[in-house]
């Protein structure tokens, strides 16, 4: 063994105290990142996949703070989500929470992705991880560009690594403030799916997601899809990944 003189050193994170400080502000780590993940398990498909079942359980959380998974069983999506968020802001604890993810039983986003989109909702009320329509032809679920007047819901294309302002986004892995949720202004149910004729108007077509969306965006509120964090879309019979 080569004899050594080892000297105190203040360590890799000391050495570099602004470049950490840095690293700690952009993750928003010191703040409240409470969060109620919600999954609507889908009649069709029975128990959910241990494909899914992994990603849930690999989903890294930050550090110290609170978190939650709520399977809701037996419900129409829309009917589902409304119903998980009406049981949120009835609960005494639950409703002083800071953020809701919605986790779809199809989806498989990356271990960090819950981290990522807690530091790119500092600017939004709501994002998303990319992820496309199931098929050959599929559409990137990022819709519609906050400048284009009158609102539209048009897929865009995706920009690589960036967080990306859009007018709405799929749910399989987005996280909103909750917050948004007690804005009285916002028609319940928050998320309804809707296929009409309506007197007067014509057709009328959203799925829940976009009928969310919709409502919000009317009231100011903005949206973005981060690109950094790229989400699987999975095929339960095709066991096939878009």
């Amino acid at each position: 063994m080569t004899p050594q003189i080892i000297m105190p050193e203040p360590g890799l994170h000391n050495g570099d105290l602004t470049g950490a400080a840095a690293r700690v502000s952009k993750a928003r780590a010191y703040r409240d990142l409470s969060t109620v993940i919600v999954t609507p398990v889908h009649p069709g498909r029975g128990a959910i996949h241990p494909r899914i079942v992994q990603s849930l359980m690999n989903l890294m959380r930050p550090m110290n703070q609170k978190s939650l998974w709520i399977p809701l069983v037996g419900m129409e999506v829309g009917a589902a989500y409304s119903a998980a968020v009406e049981m949120i802001l009835a609960h005494p604890d639950l409703s002083t929470w800071q953020y809701l993810l919605t986790f779809e039983d199809d989806n498989l986003p990356p271990a960090d992705g819950l981290l990522k989109l807690l530091e790119s909702i500092a600017d939004y009320d709501a994002v998303g991880g990319l992820y496309w329509t199931k098929g050959p032809g599929g559409m990137p679920m990022i819709y519609g560009h906050p400048d284009e007047m009158p609102r539209n819901f048009r897929p865009q294309v995706p920009i690589a690594q960036a967080v990306q302002p859009c007018n709405g986004l799929g749910m399989g892995f987005t996280l909103f403030r909750l917050a948004m949720f007690k804005d009285a202004r916002l028609p319940r149910p928050w998320f309804k799916t809707v296929q009409e004729v309506v007197p007067g108007q014509g057709a009328a077509a959203f799925t829940q997601d976009l009928w969310a969306f919709n409502n919000m965006a009317a009231l100011g509120y903005k949206f973005a899809s981060d690109n950094r964090v790229l989400v699987g879309h999975y095929d339960q019979t095709a066991d096939l990944v878009w």
